[in-house]
Parts: C-alpha cells; structure tokens; sequence
C-alpha cells in the first residue's frame, strides 16, 4: 500500500473515533487523491487545516465501543515515525495542511506506542524544523518521562478519559484502569506545568491538556460527566473538555445499544462555556430528574426561565456574575455594559443594542432603571 494511500485509511479510521474537531474538507493530495482535512478551530481563535489522523491501527485493546478492537474484521494501517515524519512534511511544504493531530492505536503496549508518537514528534520538530501546530495523544499506561517528553514538543497533549468513573469505564473498555492509565498521566501533566520552569518546552510554554468523553453508551448521566468534567478542571487544569456521541458501531459489543442524540452533546459543550466562561457552578445547572440536562432547550436559558423571570436583574447594579447569566449577554456584552454604566444610567433597549447586546434575548430576563424592557418600544 503507497503512504499516501495509508494515509487515506488511517484519517478516514481516525474520523470514526470519537472526534474533538468537526468540519472535514476533502483537499486533493500530491498524489491526486483525497485525504482528509480538518477545519479546525485553535485555542487563539484562528482556524487552521488540521491533518487528523492515527500513527497506527492494529490495535490490541479491546475497547466495546471501538471499530479498531483487537478481533475485529477491519482494514488495518500502520506509518513507522519516518515514513510518516516525511509525508507529513511533504504535506505541510505543499500547503496541504497547517497542523497534526497525532493518535494511534495501541500496538506492543502502550509504551512502545508512545514512544513512536514521540520519535514521529521529534522528527518534525528537529528534522524537519515543523513551527505549527502539534496536538499529541498520550496512550493509556503512558509513563512520566514519556509525557515530560512529549510536553517538551507539543502545543496540546490530550488524554482520553472516555467515561466519567470507573464504573462506566469498564462498561467502554474492560481492559483500562480509570484512575492509573488515565487520570494519574493526566495530573502528571499539570504536576510539571506548576513544578518546572517550561524554558525547554515548545515555545517556552508548556503545552494545553484536553481530555474526551464518549456520551449515551454507559448509562452515564451529564451530571456526571459534567461533574467529572468540572473536577478535570480544578484539580488538572485541563483547557477544554470534548464531547463525542456514542454511535453503535456494527461487529462490537455494544452494536444494540441506541445512538447518543447529536443534541446531547451540543448540550453537554453549552454547559461546558458556562462554566469555564460565564462563572456557572455544576450545581446551578439545570438538570433533570434523571440527571441529564434538557434537550429542548440551551441550559442558560432554561436556568433563566427558572431563576430570571419572577425576578428580574437591574441591568445598572447586577454583578457581572449576575450578567452573564442573562440570555444574550456573553463575556464581550457583560463587559460593555459594566463599562456604559459606570457612566451613565441604562434606562432603555436602544442603549443596549448600541453595545451590540441581543435585545430581544435579555428583555424578558432585566429591569432598565426599575423598569421591564418587555414592555418597552424599541424605536429603532
């Protein structure tokens, strides 16, 4: 099989996993054929062509949910560190793609995997002299050199949680320890973010941690997962938690089990933004009885309803914490009306919508100097 058509196989296997990033082009290859390419979205801000993509997938594990289990009658694929070093970078030279995020299955155990994903990152960094992008996986079982290592090259280095506690874990994938293999690397990586000095690492910072979530195949709720999520937050300082949708995958074990709504997970990422970016706690979110959040509706505005319509906030002395729980006001918005206020009384929905806040959004949830927008005509 030619590389580029391994290539091909292995972004196209990578896509069935569960996926951190969405919105996959088609770009045509060096050689004429199509590979997969991500648009997708970095942590400043800046869309890039992300290569997403797998080392290898003769996997050994036996993951229920996974296409690539060990067993399983599937097309297997495999780069060593230079193969896939060169094509990367004749890829990168050519405008193909901006950025890599690096996976693999698990071959010859974790650590033998691991430390191929590190070769192929040293090859980029010191061979091929690659600036961009690097998002490295860390296998299950990794060791601590091994990620010391690997956060010397990298701009973000994720670990799979893939359920929120062991007991669902073992319902995913009976061969990983949930607290060893997976959460104990995940403290490593923040151990040596807040203990050593990142002078050697990528850009003399040290690289972001994300972790993942399959969602619907465990029996796990959202308040679990969003509370593990949480936890991940304070005690790892991970960056950004992803959200993936169990879609039953035929010859696995857990083929019968129904497909995750894709609405779930869009839930799951709002409430993720409320609380890392709008200062919401796991308690204050909206949850029902059976532990899930509710899919008719985001869960900032269903917590409105709840909180915001009986009582109101004057929009000229709430808290900006208080704020940015009104619908229609984000981070941006919450901070132009501090600073409009700090010099003149809000007293009508002009002033508001002259700050680029979503009017019709907030009129039901605010007072304007002691007033109800709602029944306020907006000239304009």
């Amino acid at each position: 099989m030619r590389d580029i058509e391994k290539l091909d196989l292995l972004t196209r296997q990578m896509h069935l996993e569960p996926a951190e990033e969405s919105g996959t082009l088609r770009l045509s290859s060096p050689a004429k054929e199509a590979i997969n390419v991500t648009a997708a979205q970095m942590p400043n801000g800046r869309r890039i062509r992300l290569l997403k993509t797998l080392l290898n997938s003769n996997c050994e594990r036996n993951c229920r949910y996974c296409p690539f289990q060990t067993g399983r009658d599937q097309p297997r694929a495999a780069f060593t560190p230079d193969e896939f070093a060169h094509l990367f970078n004749c890829l990168y030279k050519a405008g193909y793609v901006e950025g890599i995020f690096l996976s693999s299955s698990i071959f010859h155990g974790s650590i033998t995997t691991q430390d191929h994903l590190l070769a192929t990152a040293r090859l980029l960094r010191d061979h091929y002299q690659f600036q961009g992008y690097l998002h490295l996986k860390i296998m299950p079982g990794a060791e601590r050199d091994q990620i010391l290592e690997a956060m010397l090259l990298a701009d973000r280095l994720s670990i799979n949680l893939e359920a929120p506690h062991p007991q669902a874990l073992a319902i995913l994938a009976p061969q990983k320890d949930f607290t060893h293999e997976l959460l104990e690397p995940l403290r490593w990586i923040d151990q040596i973010r807040t203990t050593q000095a990142p002078q050697k690492a990528w850009k003399k910072r040290w690289p972001s941690s994300a972790t993942q979530f399959v969602v619907g195949a465990a029996g796990e709720t959202d308040l679990d997962i969003l509370a593990a999520t949480e936890h991940l937050r304070q005690s790892a300082h991970i960056s950004r938690a992803y959200y993936s949708s169990f879609t039953p995958i035929r010859a696995t074990p857990l083929e019968n089990i129904p497909p995750s709504p894709p609405l779930r997970e869009y839930r799951l990422y709002q409430a993720f933004y409320l609380l890392q970016e709008y200062e919401f706690s796991i308690e204050d979110l909206p949850y029902l009885e059976n532990g899930n959040l509710p899919l008719e509706t985001d869960p900032k505005l269903a917590w409105a309803e709840k909180n915001l319509l009986q009582n109101p906030l004057e929009i000229n002395t709430a808290s900006r914490e208080e704020l940015l729980r009104v619908p229609g006001l984000g981070p941006k918005g919450t901070n132009a009306v501090l600073l409009a206020r700090s010099q003149k009384t809000l007293s009508n929905l002009n002033q508001l919508n002259s700050l680029g806040v979503h009017t019709q959004r907030v009129k039901p949830f605010i007072l304007l100097n002691g007033k109800s927008p709602a029944r306020q005509i907006a000239l304009f």
